[in-house]
């Protein structure tokens, strides 16, 4: 055959290799579908271990076919060289998974404007008591089944819950502790929990209320 006469066609987009990219926005349906009741949690599960597994953007499709998502279209995500920088305006969406294991984000890390934490029978830490905010209104999205995520900021940061759970916990502490100054940072934790367990709370006021609760104990004698 001679090859000059009949070049390789290029790749079909579901024939390329999936980016971190392409995977966030997976995740992003198979949450969202999750918590609107298309999916159960054993069938999140098993997409979401699939989702790590897979390689190309059209298996990455299949996981979706039959799902909803943003716009209405399942169409290949953007090209990453065409993406948001992650120190850009409005960032990225950055996804933290704990699946039957545990995740952490810690110490001195600037986050983006959207986080999403998926913790499946797992365990999830997003700490931001020394975290560098780039943005003033910081949003994380979280979806646990038979998992905690636990949410730890500053005490001057006003922090905002909106969320439920199923036969599972969610709970916000210290909301609006930092509306007295209206530059603070706003951290916004949006939540489902299945059988698991999401909080989110200021770091040093949960110490406080440990050394006050010893405090209190020599006079309960």
């Amino acid at each position: 055959m001679d090859l000059e006469k009949h070049p390789a066609a290029p790749a079909a987009p579901a024939d390329l290799r999936a980016s971190d990219a392409d995977r966030d926005r997976i995740a992003q349906i198979l949450s969202d579908a999750l918590a609107e009741g298309r999916l159960t949690a054993e069938e999140h599960s098993d997409r979401l271990d699939s989702l790590y597994a897979f390689k190309t953007v059209g298996e990455l499709e299949v996981l979706v076919r039959d799902l909803p998502a943003p716009g209405g279209v399942h169409a290949p995500a953007a090209h990453p060289a065409h993406a948001a920088p992650a120190d850009g305006p409005g960032g990225y969406t950055e996804t933290i998974v704990a699946v039957c294991s545990s995740s952490a984000r810690k110490g001195r890390w600037r986050p983006g404007a959207h986080t999403r934490a998926i913790s499946v029978m797992g365990d999830i830490t997003i700490d931001l008591t020394e975290a560098v905010f780039q943005q003033q209104v910081t949003e994380i999205n979280v979806t646990s089944v038979l998992g905690n995520v636990e949410v730890l900021v500053p005490e001057n940061v006003t922090l905002r819950g909106y969320g439920s759970g199923v036969l599972g916990n969610f709970e916000v502490r210290g909301e609006g502790r930092g509306e007295t100054d209206p530059q603070a940072p706003v951290v916004i934790v949006r939540g489902f929990a299945l059988l698991g367990n999401i909080e989110a709370r200021p770091r040093l006021g949960a110490r406080l209320v440990d050394l006050a609760r010893k405090l209190r104990k020599p006079d309960e004698g």
